[in-house]
């Protein structure tokens, strides 16, 4: 495979997983998927997070490797503001992007939460 092919699926593998993330809570049917989604990304960026950085994720990880042999520089830590800054073709400050990342994540958490766990009828 090569490595431009790699880059995109793992653009698609962020985007699936970020788009799962503060999504699929929405769904009955997902909603259960979505607790497993989210307690991985957790466990990615805060146990993983000791050792690496908080915030890690290791799709990120294995994409910039990609990138990097592509000849990619001056990666940022986020994948979110790498996409964000191509988008918008300016560079968004870390913190912004971080708090809009965070945020959003949290909202999904909470949502998902409430409808899983304390929406009356619903039973696992």
């Amino acid at each position: 495979m090569s490595l431009r092919l790699l880059d995109y699926t793992f653009t698609f593998i962020h985007l699936v997983i970020i788009g799962a993330n503060l999504l699929l809570w929405i769904w009955p049917k997902t909603r259960r998927l979505h607790l497993y989604i989210v307690g991985t990304t957790l466990f990615c960026w805060l146990f993983l997070g000791i050792w690496y950085g908080i915030g890690y994720c290791p799709v990120t990880d294995w994409q910039w490797q990609i990138k990097s042999k592509l000849g990619e520089t001056n990666l940022p830590n986020s994948f979110v503001k790498y996409q964000l800054d191509n988008i918008t073709g300016s560079s968004i400050p870390d913190t912004t992007v971080d708090v809009i990342t965070l945020g959003t994540f949290l909202i999904a958490i909470i949502c998902s939460i409430k409808l899983n766990f304390f929406r009356k009828g619903i039973s696992f």
